[in-house]
């Protein structure tokens, strides 16, 4: 079972082993509305912590998504390319933006857990 973290950024990262699935959270989805374009990192290139991996568009606004951790990317979902909207569909499931392997786990220690991004959202409003 992958262990699930979330960033003050409104990403989560699904992370099993040494390896981690990172999307927008449905919070962050909403707010930025219709998704109509996503740009994806090249698969290869190195991330590191707090850097822009993504572009997401939307009819609002368009956003950065951020690397909540480091690590090579291993996969990008290309099905994003076509259908942006999937990220409002399923943001925390089919609508994943990456993978990666991660180059150091113990900048999970500096995540949140579900609960504790619950409680962050409920403080936004």
């Amino acid at each position: 079972m992958a262990d699930l973290y979330f960033t003050d950024e409104h990403e989560w990262i699904s992370v099993e082993g040494d390896k981690a699935t990172v999307g927008i959270t449905a919070y962050a989805q909403e707010q930025l509305g219709d998704v109509v374009f996503v740009e994806l990192p090249e698969v290869g290139s190195s991330l590191e912590k707090g850097a822009q991996a993504a572009v997401v568009e939307s009819v609002k606004a368009a956003s950065e998504v951020y690397a909540g951790v480091s690590g090579e990317v291993t996969a990008v979902n290309e099905a994003l390319v076509d259908d942006p909207a999937k990220v409002n569909a399923d943001p925390q499931g089919d609508g994943w933006f990456f993978k990666l392997t991660l180059s150091d786990s113990g900048e999970l220690s500096g995540l949140m857990d579900e609960a504790a991004y619950k409680s962050f959202v409920e403080g936004l409003g």
